[in-house]
């Protein structure tokens, strides 16, 4: 008997919970709300790097991508400041400054749009951890995670592709570098002269290929942020169901 009434009271237990189970999903499916794996977090997080990263390609490696951006436009490195300020001792010294930085910009739109690949194969390091705890971040927290992690080999990879950029005849059939050369020569001659010594004026000796390539990865990071900054407060910006699914939860 009492063995009967001790499997009576288990049976009775376990449709009890299989109830309130039942009655738990109902719950959940009336309130649309969904269990989220870390998995989904991560794919959630890597497909918004990836689409921020194909928006941000896409909008800068396009002509005029950096020169029409007044927050992005690349000018001349600030050793260069003094053949602005002393622009009328070069003769054509304005147009000289106009088509390096013509130049400048040109290389760079050119030199950005093979960033991607870069970019994508550094987001498929990222660990289930790193995701989750970039996820709940601040607002650029994936930005800043990717600057910090791998900024130091985007450079090494990105250099010579700027470098390459630079050599090629963007602007009027003549390359960046001889632009560059061009203006930053002749104001030499001129700083070196009697006239500049007296003037005070200094030679401008800059690696214009590092400085382009930090300027380009610098305004790169820039527009990723903010394709970051969207996603997160945007819905309209969550393009596809993973990331509706994963940054809805910031919504709450």
């Amino acid at each position: 008997m009492r063995k009967i009434l001790l499997l009576f009271a288990v049976a009775v237990l376990m449709t009890s919970c299989a109830q309130l189970l039942n009655i738990a999903n109902q719950v959940s499916t009336a309130t649309g709300t969904t269990s989220i794996t870390n998995a989904d977090n991560i794919a959630g997080l890597k497909s918004a790097l990836n689409i921020g990263i194909e928006n941000a390609v896409s909008v800068l490696g396009k002509e005029n991508g950096f020169f029409n951006d007044a927050t992005l436009k690349l000018f001349l490195p600030e050793e260069a400041q003094g053949i602005i300020d002393n622009i009328k001792l070069i003769p054509g010294g304005q147009s000289l400054v106009d088509k390096a930085v013509l130049s400048i910009n040109r290389s760079a739109e050119d030199a950005v749009k093979t960033a991607t690949p870069i970019f994508t194969k550094a987001i498929t390091n990222m660990t289930i951890s790193d995701a989750v705890g970039i996820l709940f971040g601040n607002q650029d927290a994936a930005t800043q995670y990717f600057r910090k992690t791998t900024y130091t080999e985007l450079k090494s990879a990105f250099s010579p592709k700027v470098k390459e950029s630079l050599s090629k005849p963007l602007v009027a059939n003549v390359s960046t570098t001889q632009s560059w050369n061009t203006l930053t020569s002749t104001y030499n001659k001129v700083a070196n002269s009697t006239v500049g010594t007296v003037a005070g004026l200094k030679s401008v000796n800059v690696n214009l290929n590092d400085y382009v390539t930090e300027k380009a990865l610098d305004a790169l990071f820039s527009k990723i942020a903010t394709e970051e900054k969207s996603i997160r407060a945007n819905p309209q910006a969550r393009v596809n169901d993973i990331l509706k699914k994963v940054f809805g939860q910031l919504d709450k």
